[in-house]
């Protein structure tokens, strides 16, 4: 899959264009099938959408998929995989899809990825895949400022315990 110097230059040229132009549902979808992504009809492409650099051309997202702003589909890690976004699906603000090399991550048909998830095996159809909750982990004594040394930072934080849940109180 080696490809020459002036076809990845290229595909990063498009990829930019793609990344901030107008045209979620034609020139977006457009300049990623000229890339080499499999691109099927009916899809819409957020602002700032990062589909895979390397390897373009193992990403495929089929009939009436939406990828919203900021969504990241990466197919190599150490490798080529392949990245196969089934049509009517959804990938959420912030997804994240990685494929690891030799492998295939599949979200299934109608499967919904919520905002910030990062997806690294397949998803089931239908099915919604979403991030745990944020939550307060540690109180901070030292404000992590551009002047603050991170010793300093780590040596001000104080560990929140877990608050007691509906089956510790049963216990």
């Amino acid at each position: 899959m080696k490809k020459s110097f002036l076809r990845g230059a290229f595909n990063r040229i498009l990829h930019a264009i793609a990344r901030q132009a107008p045209g979620a549902q034609s020139l977006r979808p457009f300049l990623h099938r000229l890339r080499g992504v499999t691109v099927k009809d009916g899809v819409f492409i957020g602002d700032d959408v990062y589909i895979d650099n390397e390897y373009p051309e193992c990403v495929e997202i089929h009939e009436n998929v939406a990828v919203s702003m900021r969504a990241m589909l990466i197919a190599h890690t150490r490798g080529p995989g392949r990245i196969i976004v089934e049509k009517n699906s959804f990938l959420g603000p912030n997804s994240v899809l990685c494929c690891y090399a030799g492998r295939v991550v599949r979200v299934g048909e109608g499967a919904v990825v919520a905002a910030g998830a990062v997806i690294t095996r397949s998803v089931p159809a239908r099915t919604l895949v979403a991030p745990p909750p944020s939550r307060p982990v540690a109180r901070l004594n030292v404000p992590l400022g551009l002047t603050t040394q991170i010793e300093d930072f780590l040596a001000g934080m104080e560990p929140i315990s877990r608050p007691l849940g509906a089956r510790e109180k049963a216990k």
